[in-house]
């Protein structure tokens, strides 16, 4: 039986530094093209003349599609390489966007939420899969960093650039050009492709290996990142969508800093990304990173349910020191992940626990929705505490499981 030779023991800095660079690259684009449709919303609403109910729907769609897809791209990757899964991913957003900004109706919309779907759902499974298996073990840190880096800033461009070009344009011309976005990123992608070769490692059977392709369901750690992945979507969907309302009823905050809130969180978010991947750079802190990152990312959503500042500025100060506590935890969360995971199953098991980010987003408004509805604004900070309380657990029991092997042999395609 031949095993796999891991390809990222002496891999040099600048080799490193492409893979990083160019996956970080996609993964900005990925999460561009998840806020694509929102920040168009009123536009959209005029346009097509539906509601808000049924424009929201459209998101629905994103994320169903995508998570269904995402599970199943980790066995399309493991078996072709993530390579061309990556280039045909985003080169479905691309078309996604340019299919947008030519919608004559809602139903092309929604068509075109289901292409945007199936392209997003495969860059879990790819981008681990290529970090890795292609970046050297001490510098995994900082990949995990720049990765999650890169999405809050794909986030954080889409509303910007969208609405601006809108007020300047029209709400096609915006989306022409973040069609035009993606494609120049899958043309930079295609003309550095070689970085981004990788051998595909499939599974034989044999008596020391966990047979067949569905086997690494049977891992425990499998379903332990999966149900951390769950409940940490919760959260950032909470925050996303109603923390910062909540915020504002609770505290009389003016709506120019509840605005705010958000874009400090995501920018906190960034810079406890890049501090957490030097952190990150010793495994064996990881475990108390996690608790250290989402522990005070907890006390301070309880400051915010039960506290009385003296100046409404607090709020989006305490906001980002949140965003930057929990991104402070997430290198060491995916450095958790990656050593509960099988290397020749990394597509497969990033796939499956990946989609528990998708669930956790599709369902979280039926539970922090409701309590808005309601009033409850300290129970939705409060809420959002008792998840980031349940992280720091989830990701304990991650570290501790026992990593499980399947038996590869190499093959190049």
């Amino acid at each position: 039986m031949m095993t796999s030779t891991p390809l990222n023991n002496s891999a040099p800095l600048s080799r490193d530094v492409g893979v990083i660079g160019l996956v970080g690259l996609a993964h900005m684009i990925s999460h561009f093209s998840q806020l694509l449709l929102a920040p168009l919303f009123p536009w959209l609403k005029v346009e097509f003349n539906v509601s808000y109910t049924e424009l929201g729907f459209l998101m629905t769609i994103f994320f169903v599609v995508s998570c269904v897809v995402q599970t199943a791209s980790g066995f399309v990757v493991d078996r072709f390489g993530p390579r061309p899964i990556l280039f045909a991913g985003l080169g479905m957003l691309g078309l996604s966007a340019l299919g947008y900004s030519i919608s004559t109706s809602y139903s092309m919309l929604a068509g075109f939420a289901v292409l945007a779907g199936i392209g997003n759902g495969v860059f879990h499974p790819v981008d681990y899969t290529l970090i890795n298996r292609k970046v050297s073990p001490s510098r995994l840190g900082h990949a995990y960093s720049v990765h999650g880096i890169t999405g809050s800033l794909g986030w954080s461009l889409a509303p910007v650039l969208l609405v601006s070009l809108t007020l300047a344009f029209s709400w096609r011309t915006a989306l022409l050009v973040a069609a035009l976005l993606a494609f120049s990123v899958l043309a930079v992608l295609v003309m550095n492709r070689r970085q981004l070769a990788l051998p595909v490692v499939l599974p034989l059977k044999d008596a020391t290996a966990v047979e067949g392709r569905l086997e690494f369901l049977k891992i425990p750690a499998v379903w332990m990142c999966f149900t951390f992945f769950f409940v940490n979507a919760l959260g950032l969907s909470a925050i996303q969508a109603f923390a910062p309302e909540a915020a504002r009823r609770l505290h009389d905050v003016p709506l120019a800093l509840v605005a705010m809130c958000l874009t400090v969180y995501m920018l906190g978010n960034a810079c406890g990304m890049l501090t957490g991947g030097f952190l990150a750079s010793n495994p064996a802190r990881c475990e108390r990173i996690v608790g250290l990152g989402f522990g005070s990312a907890a006390l301070i959503s309880v400051t915010l349910a039960v506290g009385s500042f003296y100046s409404p500025i607090v709020v989006p100060v305490l906001f980002a020191l949140m965003g930057f506590c929990s991104g402070l935890a997430a290198p060491s969360r995916d450095l958790l992940v990656k050593r509960s995971t099988p290397d020749n199953a990394s597509g497969r098991v990033y796939g499956v626990v990946y989609s528990g980010l998708d669930i956790g987003q599709a369902i979280s408004p039926l539970f922090f929705g409701v309590m808005m509805d309601h009033g409850n604004f300290r129970g939705v900070l409060l809420g959002l505490a008792l998840v980031q309380g349940v992280l720091i657990v989830s990701a304990l029991s991650v570290g501790r499981v026992r990593r499980t092997s399947i038996a590869p042999t190499p093959l190049l395609v």
